[in-house]
């Protein structure tokens, strides 16, 4: 056993035993990790929060010198992956990414998932660029286009989403109700497939985070706006919804967790090793190839943007009457 392998073990045998711990959560912690993790992506293969999160396990992984296997387990718009993480043993070997739209969901009673009672939070990973992109031979050249089109024709102009309930079908609900307008929400289980109904001319718009980006570079797709405070890094010339006259913001950070009542010591060396991840060459490079910026805040902080998130959702929830609007 290496020097600083004795000392973490050391120091968590004396910190589970004070805190009085079961003795298969003291061994555990005395010994972690002594096998391989499982990382419960919520998200279909292949869409933009896959990949970023594959990229910060492979760095996680050397931090804690055992393999992270990813396993995607979707639907209901990130809820059943989230379920599943919360319903884990809470040993450390079972973690995985929390939809910060589980603060709306739990609230809309859709997901038995308290959110500051039944989670362990790690660490605030990284945000998200959220945008609205349509085909490059549609119509529309501008929001204030897609907008006209949407206003004479309500209810026909239609767009893929992530799932009913989660940030983009909300965030482009939100930007409706301010353009005065009524769109068609067509519900996928992930960006990447309500991208390919997008590039299959089955829906017309995409309100998505990032996974437009690559088609956007290659001029198979146009993006009309982002949904961010500034402008998106890359995409400098397109405007955001405020700019573009809708006092609309939404961001959706991605996190990490594990299930509540992961020991101490425990969480305290999964906090190191994806502090360490998320600054690593590869995150951060999956990170750049699709304008997501880096967001990082240790646990405490997490969990107080969490709750703070919470109170805003309840907000939005009465706003925009969501308890109606998902029955319909």
């Amino acid at each position: 056993m290496n020097t600083s392998r004795r000392r973490f073990v050391l120091g968590s045998l004396g910190t589970a035993a004070a805190a009085g711990l079961p003795a298969w959560q003291t061994a555990s912690a005395a010994a972690y990790p002594e096998r391989p993790l499982i990382f419960l992506c919520p998200w279909p293969a292949g869409g933009t929060a896959d990949v970023t999160m594959r990229a910060l396990c492979t760095a996680a992984s050397r931090e804690l010198g055992q393999s992270i296997a990813v396993e995607n387990k979707t639907g209901a718009s990130g809820m059943i992956g989230l379920k599943a993480l919360a319903s884990a043993r809470p040993d450390g070997y079972t973690i995985g990414q929390i939809p910060i739209s589980v603060t709306r969901f739990s609230q809309l009673g859709m997901v038995q998932v308290d959110p500051l009672k039944d989670l362990s939070y790690i660490a605030r990973v990284s945000g998200q660029t959220f945008g609205i992109a349509v085909r490059s031979n549609a119509p529309w050249k501008t929001l204030k286009d897609l907008v006209a089109d949407a206003k004479a024709r309500p209810g026909l102009v239609t767009y893929g989403t992530a799932g009913f309930g989660g940030a983009t079908h909300v965030g482009m609900e939100e930007f409706a109700m301010a353009a005065g307008v009524k769109f068609n929400a067509i519900p996928f289980k992930g960006g990447a497939d309500a991208l390919a109904a997008l590039m299959g001319g089955h829906v017309d718009v995409l309100a998505d985070s990032s996974s437009w980006a690559p088609q956007v570079r290659a001029g198979q797709l146009r993006l009309l706006a982002t949904w961010g405070e500034q402008r998106s890094a890359e995409f400098k010339d397109t405007p955001t919804l405020r700019e573009a006259g809708y006092d609309v913001v939404v961001d959706a950070p991605n996190g990490i967790g594990a299930p509540a009542g992961v020991p101490a010591p425990v969480l305290a060396r999964l906090r190191s090793a994806f502090k360490a991840a998320a600054a690593s060459p590869e995150f951060t490079a999956a990170c750049a190839r699709i304008d997501a910026p880096l967001m990082y805040l240790d646990a405490p902080d997490y969990q107080k943007y969490v709750s703070a998130t919470m109170d805003k959702e309840k907000v939005l929830i009465e706003r925009l009457n969501l308890k109606e609007l998902l029955k319909s």
